[in-house]
């Protein structure tokens, strides 16, 4: 006869109702009976008292009575709740009683409100590799400060559980290694990364998309550790496409580059943070900064993908409608376009290149990419029009194809500039492909925004990168 071991509690109705059953199965010699709420479920049925719940969360109890047989140590079958035909079928015997033909069971205490955690953190504690620290009379809050975890503001305590319910916001393995991360080339798990997302105040859905912001500015091509040490303005931007920043209510529309979302503000400062504390590119140190921006705590926003007349951004780098993706970007602070009396596509046009003339510098040019953020209001000028995204880049490009007696050094009495040597030649503000265009913001205002991207960004620095999340 195989080993048998059925879980059980006695609140259950389904397993009150089939007493009769657990009592014959109990005068056999290979079964033990496992009860996770009472030593008494019944009277002459000796039970084992889970009191812990530790065997149930080891045996994977998801409901309860749950029946599992096993045959030298290896489980060969499993059912749970009451159907009879299973129940025989993988016994091998007759049960004859009045009891109904099929009950379903109840859901397993392990499965209480957040006792998942609990009992991971408990008993499974070697799934977790980090170091871990104790403190006593501290106030958790000022732990993050008292640590250099912070990056300013308090940080949520990473407890195990926390971590633990993290974790369950992805599929992929605590000790998956994604990268090693600038400037210590430090490795980075996915544990790592959940830890981080605790502190950030993220929830686990949101894991996801912030592994793979990861993921992208490890990219050699993002040059994370340039970025870093670079005296510029500039940090990590996030733009995430697809149904993923729908279903985790990341904002799109009015705001959407400023605070108040918790996905935007969390997965932005989730990465920062990864930065920080595994790479360990802080302020002072390899991270360089003159002034810095704002954005260096969090810069995370969702394309309004859904209202464009244009393809996404997600889609203009190749991956369909359905693929969630994030972008990441080497970006300065916001720049803004207003423009309220335009109704042409033309004119619109004019005053957008105008605004991106002065990016870095009027003079500097083919040093960094950009961003615009066309606001929905701005965006029906060109709906109506019927200006595809491509032709107004076109035109844009067009209209920043500047004279190079304009941009030479002393040029308009500045000393800034390139060398004399250009100043016959005509030369684009941007390198090709280096202006990328994104729909979001609210519905009303004339208002879009320029995000300028680090000045050794394009073909010589750091490019976007694009990534499909995955769960």
């Amino acid at each position: 006869m195989p080993n048998l071991t059925l879980v059980v509690k006695k609140s259950c109705e389904t397993c009150l109702l089939i007493e009769p059953v657990i009592r014959l199965l109990a005068e056999l010699p290979t079964t033990k009976i496992i009860s996770q709420d009472t030593l008494d479920f019944a009277a002459d049925i000796a039970v084992n008292y889970d009191e812990t719940l530790e065997i149930s969360h080891k045996l994977g109890i998801e409901v309860v009575p749950t029946l599992i047989v096993d045959e030298d140590g290896q489980e060969v079958a499993r059912t749970h709740g009451w159907d009879r035909d299973q129940w025989q079928s993988i016994l091998g015997l007759t049960l004859t009683s009045d009891i109904p033909a099929f009950r379903p069971g109840c859901g397993s205490k392990t499965h209480d409100p957040g006792m998942q955690e609990r009992l991971a953190a408990r008993f499974d504690q070697d799934k977790l590799v980090s170091r871990r620290l104790a403190f006593e009379d501290v106030d958790p809050f000022e732990v993050g400060f008292d640590q250099g975890w912070s990056d300013g503001l308090p940080v949520i305590p990473p407890t195990a559980e926390r971590v633990f319910r993290m974790l369950a916001g992805t599929t992929r393995s605590p000790q998956e290694l994604i990268g090693s991360v600038p400037p210590d080339y430090a490795p980075c798990t996915v544990e790592k990364i959940a830890i981080n997302a605790v502190m950030a105040g993220c929830l686990p859905e949101y894991l996801p998309v912030v592994i793979t912001a990861v993921e992208a500015v490890l990219e050699d091509q993002f040059c994370m550790h340039g970025l870093l040490a670079t005296t510029y303005f500039s940090g990590p931007m996030i733009v995430v496409n697809g149904p993923i920043s729908r279903s985790i209510g990341m904002n799109s529309g009015g705001n959407a580059l400023g605070q108040g979302n918790r996905a935007n503000a969390t997965i932005g400062r989730a990465l920062q943070l990864v930065i920080r504390n595994v790479g360990g590119g802080k302020p002072g140190g390899v991270d360089r900064a003159a002034l810095g921006n704002p954005g260096k705590y969090t810069f995370c926003f969702a394309e309004d993908e859904l209202n464009s007349c244009w393809p996404s951004l997600a889609e203009d780098s190749g991956f369909a409608p359905q693929q969630s993706t994030v972008t990441v970007f080497a970006a300065d602070g916001m720049q803004g376009i207003v423009d309220q009396k335009s109704r042409t596509p033309e004119s619109l046009a004019r005053s957008f290149a105008a605004g991106l003339r002065a990016i870095g510098h009027p003079k500097m040019v083919q040093g960094s990419d950009a961003f615009l953020v066309i606001s929905p209001e701005h965006e029906r000028v060109f709906r109506d029009a019927n200006w595809q995204k491509n032709r107004l880049i076109d035109e844009l490009i067009e209209l920043l194809m500047i004279p190079g007696a304009e941009l030479v050094q002393g040029a308009q009495g500045i000393a800034e500039g390139i060398p004399e040597t250009l100043k016959d030649r005509t030369i684009c503000k941007f390198r090709d492909g280096g202006l990328r265009i994104v729909r979001a913001g609210g519905r009303a205002g004339l208002f879009s925004a320029i995000i300028a991207g680090w000045g050794a960004s394009g073909a010589i620095g750091s490019v976007p990168v694009t990534k499909e999340i995955y769960t």
